[in-house]
């Protein structure tokens, strides 16, 4: 395979992919003549509201932009009433593998059921209307059940990730001021409990808004209970009723709040609100992954982030599709596990991180050559800029050549994609290529001035918005609009290319700034793992006396290849072929690990302390908080 110039292949969609796609070249057309006349039309048709909105969108106090006003519905009715009141009532909702083997598939009818009960024992617990319940829980079907009860009785809910420390959970229960923790007694990792329930106890040790705690019986581990104040789910839903009808909710109530990962200080909670929310994330999964009746899709991700709640949960649910969840690593038993998963399953559309794909490429081919992945007709990448190296090995590996892969650019706070290709774009490896219909996106410089390399902003209000920071609109402002004023900015680079399409660079604040040129890590990583020798690369900028910042890179080999001052030497000068001799690393270090949070973003700020000599920052939010003194051992030996 090719390894050089990936970028510049293009591929287009076959003329049976354009003649089944539920999207036209009609509807980018007429999101473009109307785009809010495109936005109605997919409320209209994909939410079922209670009372008609007045309004498509108010935009009177910006930047507190509402949408769908005046109207009312509701998420859980949207997600399992009207499906349950239809032929789709014995269809598969949600299907759930565990790590150690335990399936469970609930139909339409009984997640109604499950969800009805769970809603009045929220109600039996006191929680009322806009109170907020916390949810600190492993990737299993209750998680989604509590989810939707939530939204059934109008209670905010917070999912906080099970992965997250004490701390951090303390921190995100204290900052909603919660009323009920729902949690589980564990979850398996590598066939070894967990001990979610003891993590949650240090955690409630410092939240007094906590009344009570609803613990799901997972694991089986011995746990702790509170008298008085914990109490098993089994327990609860054993008495509970099985209707519990769904409050009427103004279109523009919150419905959720995400704390985002990888800050410092106080937790930043993103608060979503209703209608915008369900239209968006029905439309873009309807269009960008082109789901059929018959379709099972895989979204890798946990229900702990925004692509758990949009398209493990809500999405899905509310277009009546089915939706696998899958709780465990990737590779427990062995290497294969997501792809025997896949085979068994019949899992038709596949959505995941590009860090999983690295990882899957470090460990080669001959693991999804062991399974049957032909029923697969559709690929997704999420969460950071894909190199083009992962794209390709993506497509010909597990995709066979022959199945599209929608690189979707978005983020916690717009909730729903936004820069994506569909079934009937041609794509290149790398690039999310336009914005997604009804979405207005532009690349701007310093003054707002469009420009083929610059700023990536989103020009217009879209349904599926953050709403504010809870309890700090100051900081909504602060942090998205008070750098260009009336477009929202959120921190990402980009550039264009002669196609039109948008590349996103990656962070502001992961570019480099070596002798006056401006330098995104992602392009210079993304030239490292185009060599056949590396995995996955990390860049961050070493402060330099004399180019002001110099590049250094950690890079993991692929298995059966070891670092070497020889591999060295091709590596930097690739890079200075591939981008120029500016871009070459002074440094490079082969280390087996590299510092992620739990949801695979890479922590350059922690390497940056490393290479300049820094004691560590926080590590509490990685996946692996001893992987650091094992890269800064390595750097440290690099210096010997």
């Amino acid at each position: 395979m090719e390894k050089t110039a990936l970028e510049d292949r293009v591929f287009y969609p076959s003329e049976e992919v354009v003649k089944n796609a539920n999207i036209t070249q009609e509807i980018y057309e007429e999101a473009k003549k109307d785009r809010l006349g495109f936005w109605k039309r997919m409320a209209d048709e994909l939410v079922t509201f209670f009372k008609p909105y007045e309004k498509v969108l108010d935009d009177s106090n910006p930047p507190f932009f509402r949408w769908f006003t005046g109207g009312t519905t509701n998420v859980s009715y949207n997600c399992v009433d009207r499906h349950y009141n239809s032929p789709k009532r014995n269809k598969a909702a949600l299907c759930y593998e565990s790590e150690i083997g335990r399936k469970v598939i609930l139909t339409y009818r009984e997640l109604y059921v499950e969800v009805n009960k769970f809603a009045n024992v929220l109600k039996g617990l006191g929680v009322k209307k806009g109170d907020r319940v916390c949810l600190y829980m492993p990737m299993i079907p209750e998680c989604a059940i509590a989810m939707l009860a939530c939204t059934r009785i109008g209670a905010i809910h917070s999912i906080v990730f099970g992965g997250f420390s004490s701390e951090s959970l303390a921190d995100r229960i204290n900052d909603a001021t919660a009323k009920i923790l729902i949690t589980a007694d564990g979850n398996f990792r590598r066939g070894t409990p967990f001990p979610l329930k003891n993590n949650a106890d240090v955690a409630l040790q410092s939240t007094p808004s906590i009344e009570k705690v609803v613990v799901v019986k997972n694991a089986g581990n011995e746990i702790n209970m509170v008298e008085g104040r914990d109490l098993w789910y089994h327990d609860l839903m054993a008495t509970a009723d099985k209707y519990c009808p769904p409050e009427e909710m103004e279109a523009d109530a919150p419905l959720f709040i995400l704390y985002t990962s990888g800050s410092t200080g106080k937790p930043k909670g993103v608060q979503h609100t209703t209608a915008g929310y369900l239209t968006q994330v029905q439309a873009t999964l309807k269009y960008v992954f082109d789901l059929k009746e018959t379709d099972t899709f895989w979204c890798t991700a946990d229900i702990g982030w925004i692509t758990g709640h949009s398209y493990v949960v809500y999405g899905p649910l509310a277009l009546g599709m089915t939706s696998f969840m899958y709780d465990g690593t990737i590779d427990y038993p062995d290497k294969d596990r997501m792809w025997d998963m896949a085979e068994r399953w019949g899992v038709t559309v596949f959505y995941t991180a590009p860090t999983a794909i690295r990882t899957f490429m470090k460990w080669g081919t001959e693991y999804p050559k062991k399974h049957d992945l032909s029923q697969l007709r559709l690929l997704g990448t999420v969460g950071e800029p894909i190199n083009p190296e992962a794209w390709m090995w993506y497509y010909e590996n597990i995709g066979g050549g022959r199945c599209p892969i929608m690189d979707t650019w978005w983020q916690t706070e717009t909730g729903g994609f936004m820069i994506t290709p569909t079934p009937i774009i041609p794509l290149k490896p790398g690039t999310a290529t336009i914005p997604f219909p009804g979405i207005e996106v532009d690349v701007v410089d310093e003054n707002k001035q469009p420009t083929d390399r610059g700023y990536l902003v989103v020009k217009s209000p879209w349904p599926s918005m953050l709403m504010t920071i809870w309890g700090d609109d100051n900081r909504y402002i602060d942090q998205y609009w008070k750098r260009f004023g009336d477009m929202y900015f959120a921190g990402d680079g980009a550039k264009r290319d002669e196609m039109g399409y948008i590349w996103v660079t990656g962070r502001v604040d992961d570019v480099l700034n070596v002798s006056g040129h401006r330098l995104g890590t992602a392009e210079i990583e993304s030239a490292l793992v185009e060599c056949e020798e590396v995995a996955e690369a990390a860049v961050i900028g070493k402060k330099h006396d004399v180019k002001g910042e110099a590049p250094c890179a950690f890079v993991i080999l692929k298995d059966g290849f070891t670092g070497s001052p020889e591999l060295v030497d091709k590596l930097k000068k690739h890079v200075g072929v591939k981008i120029g001799p500016i871009a070459r690393p002074d440094d490079i270090i082969f280390t087996a690990s590299l510092p992620k949070t739990r949801s695979g973003k890479i922590m350059r700020r922690l390497l940056r302390d490393i290479a300049e000599g820094r004691a560590l920052g926080d590590v509490t939010t990685l996946a692996d908080p001893g992987a650091m003194q094992e890269i800064a051992a390595q750097y440290a030996g690099k210096e010997d």
